[in-house]
């Protein structure tokens, strides 16, 4: 008996420290502290990207150090990171146990995923409104960017339901990476707005080859004449730029529809003709358009530092490299008069955690990432945009631009051309609706344009079976059935209970479970003891 006493009391402590989990994770919405305590002592983990960029990582350490040497009693902690998904991956599996870090690099269709029904990323707009520590604050021992200092169509992708709930870092969107010398020796010039029709007939043109088949156009067996290595942000451009379906802010689906079926045929057509591939199948497209065996590449403005026979950077060998002249242009349009294209990059979160003055501290190194300093310096290591009009419109950055092509490291031409490319068309990015399973939407639209390329790759017959299969595969394999709009959400689905807490039903739960294994235990052997008399009696 006393075993079994043992047993139900150590259930009930592994409940109630269930219960206790739970309490951590659903903590109420952050309040300001009245002000900020720099004598205790407070730790802050940081979780950072980047793409094993030695300079980035330093950038880092410097703005740690220098934030650490403003307020001395905070130390902050870096974790490294070479993939956002990872960050994600990481982020969800520690909410659980309440061990996320207080400052991560994310996305916001990553933060509408961690917001389910927890109050686990604290809302900006108090912090931002606080006049002590707020942006531009008079408490700040650093020269900060004010609100209006940072630009107002990257501050609005940090809002969620209403709520700030990010602050952008770096900013980028796509080009369009160009052989020149490839599109003159095809018979045509480098528009300014190159156009879908411009790009697929070029591409179709260059896929002649001589008696031998090699391909006239570089004398290789190999020429791959276009390559998108992001199909996500293809396939949701294209729909953008054509005002077609791909979703409502409330989360309702809407990619599924005509429009969609049309531009799979497309690329189903020129996938079939090998004139168009993508990082998926073929791999990174900078690799291909450095050796000459690539007419028109896709990339991130980030990635700049990749593309054209003088990059910095290069994933080839050098023997490998066939010179000629990098053209940097928007990415193709249906409409060059009024260009659409996709801003993305990274954006910072604070964490909610039981110490306000933690988060508070973590709030303040996030203003400090929007430094001037911090800012261009990231920013020139790459084709990154910095995110306030303070930093932008600085001596130090317009210096920077204007020293353009003076050398093939920091001042490198394709990478400062890629910044001004987003420099001068900020007001005609976009970017699309954030809900939870957003980041599951933007996978399977470029999942669509994947598995139409393999199909022709596979000879298979484009017709509306096909169709309805890419259709129904997607929605199977990335759940978007199962994904609820704000409209079909509830209250109760997304919040505690009113009446009752939910930790104390928790308990409650717990406490009445534990009754019913003590009452179980008795009767157990309340029924044995019976069993032994009756047939003590029988002998």
């Amino acid at each position: 008996m006393r075993k079994r006493a043992a047993l139900i009391c150590a259930l009930i402590m592994s409940l109630l420290a269930l219960t206790s989990c739970h309490h951590q994770v659903n903590r109420s919405s952050f309040t300001v502290p009245g002000s900020f305590d720099d004598t205790a002592p407070v730790e802050i983990v940081f979780w950072a990207k980047n793409d094993t960029n030695q300079t980035q990582t330093d950038i880092y350490k410097k703005a740690i150090t220098d934030f650490e040497a403003l307020y001395p009693n905070v130390t902050v902690t870096m974790r490294l990171y070479t993939d956002y998904n990872q960050i994600y991956r990481d982020v969800l599996t520690n909410i659980s146990t309440d061990t996320t870090p207080n400052v991560c690099v994310t996305y916001p269709d990553h933060i509408a995923t961690y917001l389910t029904g927890n109050n686990v990323v604290v809302p900006l707009d108090e912090l931002m409104a606080d006049p002590l520590y707020g942006l531009g604050g008079s408490e700040l021992k650093f020269d900060g960017p004010a609100r209006e200092e940072i630009v107002p169509e990257f501050l609005a992708e940090g809002v969620i339901g209403g709520k700030q709930y990010a602050m952008p870092y770096m900013r980028s969107t796509e080009a369009l990476y160009i052989n020149q010398e490839f599109v003159e020796a095809l018979g045509y010039q480098v528009p300014d707005v190159p156009t879908w029709d411009f790009i697929w007939e070029v591409s179709e043109k260059a896929m002649e080859k001589d008696a031998e088949g090699n391909f006239l156009l570089n004398g290789q067996k190999t020429l791959i004449p276009f390559i998108y290595k992001s199909t996500d942000n293809m396939m949701i451009s294209m729909l953008r730029q054509l005002d077609a379906g791909y979703s409502t802010d409330a989360g309702e689906i809407l990619i599924f529809n005509d429009v969609t079926r049309s531009l799979l045929e497309t690329v189903y057509a020129h996938a079939k003709s090998r004139a168009f591939s993508t990082f998926g199948i073929s791999s990174y497209p900078g690799n291909f358009l450095n050796a000459g065996q690539c007419v028109f590449a896709i990339d991130s403005t980030a990635g700049a530092t990749w593309m054209g026979s003088d990059a910095p950077l290069l994933d080839i060998h050098k023997e490998q490299v066939v010179p000629f002249t990098t053209a940097v242009r928007p990415i193709p349009q249906y409409d060059p008069e009024h260009p659409k294209m996709i801003s993305q990059g990274p954006s910072l979160c604070v964490f909610s955690k039981e110490d306000s003055q933690q988060v508070l501290a973590s709030w303040l190194f996030v203003q400090y990432m929007l430094t001037n300093g911090v800012q261009i310096a990231y920013s020139e290591t790459e084709g990154y945009l910095p995110v306030t009009l303070k930093a932008q419109e600085s001596p130090e950055y317009r210096d920077y631009l204007s020293r353009k092509g003076e050398d093939n490291q920091a001042h490198y031409r394709v990478k400062i051309e890629a910044s001004e490319l987003l420099l001068g068309n900020m007001s005609n990015t976009f970017v699309t609706p954030v809900f939870n399973g957003s980041a599951d939407l933007r996978q399977a639209a470029g999942q669509l344009i994947e598995e139409a390329a393999k199909a022709a790759r596979r000879k298979k017959e484009m017709n509306d079976q096909l169709i309805e299969t890419l259709y129904s595969d997607m929605t199977s394999l990335y759940h978007l059935d199962q994904i609820r709009t704000q409209e079909q959400g509830t209250a109760e689905e997304t919040q505690p209970k009113e009446g009752i807490p939910q930790e104390s039903r928790a308990l409650l739960g717990a406490i009445a479970g534990a009754w019913i294994l003590i009452g179980c235990g008795q009767g157990i052997s309340a029924w044995k003891a019976r069993k032994k008399e009756l047939k003590k009696g029988s002998q």
